[in-house]
């Protein structure tokens, strides 16, 4: 294996910099990037179940800014959409996305169509803050839920 590549998850492991992992990931995964931030929170809240609100609070805030990576993505690309404009699907999205406004960014946590509608709602230029403020919500929300069934409504569940 590349030095660079042990270096790096050797940098990343947990729990050692636990805290960073979560953060990275759940920044990267709230691109529009296919990964999951949910099994790093759990494994760490697992390792270390002192660390579960700094554990959610690190990645609702990392997967905040990548959510915000992917408004601005959106605001940016109005000529590639420019393509499909005219669809059934595509105008119906749009209509219900400018009824709804920024709080539509609520959904930002839904697994598939979460990261492309904070893409969305950059190309729409609902305004950001209001926008990140939404996607902060569902996200933390998300990651209560999830790490806490899976850490309290589960706990035997995943014992090594």
């Amino acid at each position: 294996m590349e030095v660079w590549i042990e270096h790096l998850l050797t940098l990343l492991a947990l729990p050692k910099f636990g805290l960073w992992t979560v953060f990275v990931v759940s920044f990267i995964s709230a691109t529009l990037l296919p990964l999951g931030s949910e099994p790093v929170v759990f494994g760490l809240v697992k390792l270390n179940p002192e660390l579960f609100w700094p554990a959610v609070l690190v990645a609702t805030v990392g997967n905040t800014l990548g959510g915000a990576v992917d408004w601005w993505m959106g605001y940016g690309t109005h000529r590639v959409v420019d393509k499909v404009r005219h669809s059934s699907t595509h105008v119906k999205a749009l209509a219900w996305l400018e009824r709804l406004g920024p709080k539509a960014c609520l959904l930002a946590w839904l697994p598939a169509v979460g990261d492309p509608l904070c893409a969305v709602a950059g190309w729409l230029k609902l305004p950001f803050w209001p926008c990140l403020f939404y996607m902060a919500i569902g996200k933390f929300l998300r990651y209560v839920v999830m790490t806490g069934a899976l850490v309290w409504v589960f706990p035997g569940q995943f014992t090594p």
